[in-house]
């Protein structure tokens, strides 16, 4: 893979997230009843930094939660006879809340797919909400995301990277081009 160049460095991920946070509230007219599912791996220290700034600015505390999608996969078959599956906790009841649903970007809506799929196991939201830090087009499914810190035009050879603080120990988006063999 070959870099081809910085999205966004780690204050313009602090200000796309702090925004985010915003619009969040914004939509859910206030903070009441409203909870944060953090999609594996770095979409839960995303979910954890949306938080962070809204108990900043609205001084009350929202619930977050991680999921992991491994099973709910629909390319499960391709991935391996032994899939890493981790942990799902989400620590509170979902029923009758506005859920938003975090990840780092959206490419096909595979992923945000099984996180429905996941999430509707665990209960009956009121309203599941789609927050991603880049989206990057290409879908595959009708899914769209209701809060996004970027939108990036890319090419289907294109990888995009995001890193966090928490999982890679710095926070930047990248990206990379596949090379022709």
């Amino acid at each position: 893979m070959r870099f081809k160049a910085e999205l966004l460095n780690a204050e313009e991920m602090r200000r796309a997230l702090h925004r985010i946070a915003h619009e969040i509230v914004e939509a859910n007219k206030g903070v009441e009843g409203l909870a944060l599912v953090g999609i594996h791996t770095r979409g839960i220290p995303l979910a954890e930094r949306i938080a962070h700034y809204i108990r900043e600015f609205e001084g009350e505390e929202v619930p977050v939660g991680m999921l992991d999608i491994t099973l709910y996969r629909d390319d499960l078959s391709e991935i391996g006879i032994r899939p890493q599956v981790r942990q799902t906790r989400i620590p509170f009841d979902i029923t009758g809340k506005a859920l938003v649903l975090v990840d780092d970007v959206l490419y096909t809506g595979r992923t945000a797919r099984a996180a429905l799929d996941a999430l509707m196991d665990l209960g009956r939201p009121r309203r599941i909400y789609l927050a991603v830090l880049v989206d990057r087009g290409h879908r595959e499914l009708p899914i769209r995301a209701d809060f996004v810190g970027k939108n990036v035009p890319t090419a289907k050879n294109e990888v995009v990277k995001v890193k966090v603080k928490e999982v890679d120990g710095e926070d930047r988006v990248e990206l990379w081009e596949r090379e022709e063999a």
